[in-house]
């Protein structure tokens, strides 16, 4: 099949590579002659595991191309997707659809055969009607068909997800349209991947339901994980107890700082703001917006009660500030509320990561970049792990402390056991768990150890 994938951002770059790699003849398309150059001269704009090596391979094979030239990159091909940037609007939350929008009217001007219109982006509820409402307007003579085909890709997983996917998702009333993609993802039927054929209002929604859901789980279980902290209770062990259970499951239900990145925020956002529009609040999601919000907060005042409640002129060292490991994304991460919080205290903050300090550095002013985690703990009265890179979980405890002002750590994703903790003479807190003085991370002295 020839496709096109207008936008080379991740979703975008990760999607067309891997259409390559199923066989497709893919030319990915993007408006920013600096970024197609930089890609045709084999330098990956983005971080992704994997990512740099297989579309490598795709240029090699003649099976992935670049171009900014849309309208002629587009004509001739079975389907072209759009997968540009939805990003949220100020002025009151709604997801902004203008680039989604001037895509599919350039798209329209150039098609000339029966083309698959796909929205790869993530959309609310209502953009595929207006897209072939678009098309129609700009082409009358168009032979199109509209589809939405959401992603659902985890960054630091995203080639393993689009191989292997949980499934697939299809919303479209066209059965020819519905044919193409059968096609397309025809590689995926050795796997017995599920397709799910639906309307293209359901298929929207269903993107936005899942995220949501998903980030329920997270803000579920860090609320949880306050109340282990007040009873003594471990929320590790209420977390396993919860996911054996096959109707809930194990995966989300680990308490930390708060969701982040460029899908959960936006994507929760996005769905409240749908729910006033068509009169059906989605207040469950309200909620967990809320509940996130706070938490961030919470664990810059979570840092400051453990320094003794003075954080002025003291130096936090901060161990990764990507919203996750294996991704250089830091957008709406906890490190960007916590760390402006600290400083507004007076704290002088010294943070290192393995790949994201270049992209935070963009937001993120008067902080000390280092070069390593020992580096950071060099005359820190505190240090607070952000982030669980997987570099993190294997410290050198011992030199850690020797170079510490005061060996304190503050361990927001509980990647180490207290009794470990305990035996190397730290003042440790972590999350749902009780701390080594017996009191709770509010400070709360405990009846009973968890």
């Amino acid at each position: 099949m020839r496709i096109g994938m207008v936008g080379t951002g991740y979703v975008g770059l990760v999607s067309g590579t891997c259409f390559a790699e199923f066989g497709h003849d893919v030319t990915c398309i993007d408006k920013d002659q600096g970024k197609i150059s930089r890609l045709k001269d084999g330098e990956i704009p983005i971080y992704e595991p994997g990512l740099d090596e297989l579309v490598e391979k795709q240029v090699r094979a003649n099976r992935l191309t670049f171009s900014t030239d849309i309208k002629e990159a587009v004509k001739d091909k079975d389907a072209v997707f759009i997968a540009v940037g939805t990003p949220t609007r100020r002025s009151d939350g709604h997801a902004d659809l203008q680039y989604v929008y001037a895509a599919a009217k350039e798209i329209a001007e150039a098609i000339t055969d029966f083309t698959v219109i796909v929205t790869k982006s993530t959309v609310p509820v209502g953009t595929a009607r207006e897209i072939e409402r678009i098309v129609k307007e700009t082409n009358p003579d168009a032979d199109f068909g509209v589809c939405s085909n959401p992603e659902f890709l985890r960054e630091g997983a995203a080639i393993n997800d689009f191989m292997r996917p949980d499934r697939v998702v299809v919303g479209t009333e066209c059965e020819r349209a519905a044919e193409v993609m059968r096609n397309i993802y025809r590689p995926l039927y050795i796997n017995e991947t599920p397709m799910v054929i639906t309307t293209p209002e359901s298929s929207e929604i269903i993107k936005y339901a899942s995220n949501a859901f998903l980030a329920t789980k997270i803000s579920f279980i860090n609320e949880v994980a306050n109340l282990c902290e007040a009873t003594g209770a471990n929320v590790q062990d209420v977390a396993r107890g919860m996911g054996l259970d096959n109707r809930i499951g194990s995966k989300f239900l680990h308490a930390g700082p708060g969701y982040g990145g460029s899908c959960f925020p936006k994507d929760t956002l996005a769905l409240t703001q749908t729910g006033q529009k068509f009169g059906a609040p989605q207040t469950i999601v309200e909620t967990v917006v809320q509940v996130n919000s706070n938490r961030q907060k919470d664990m810059a005042k979570r840092i400051i009660e453990m320094c003794d409640g003075n954080v002025d002129g003291k130096k936090i060292g901060i161990l990764g500030v990507s919203f996750k490991p294996n991704t250089d994304d830091v957008r709406e991460a906890p490190s960007l509320v916590i760390i402006p919080e600290l400083q507004a205290k007076g704290a002088k903050i010294a943070a290192f990561d393995p790949v994201a300090m270049e992209e935070a550095a963009k937001q993120l002013d008067n902080v000390i970049w280092a070069e390593s985690s020992y580096d950071v703990a060099k005359d820190a009265d505190i240090i607070v792990i952000l982030t669980e890179w997987n570099e993190f979980r294997a410290l050198n405890l011992d030199r850690i402390k020797g170079l510490m002002k005061k060996p304190r750590l503050l361990d927001l994703r509980n990647i180490y056991k207290l009794t470990e903790m305990e035996s190397k003479g730290f003042v440790y807190q972590s999350i749902g768990r009780r701390s080594l003085d017996g009191e709770n991370g509010s400070g709360n002295r405990l009846k009973s150890v968890g």
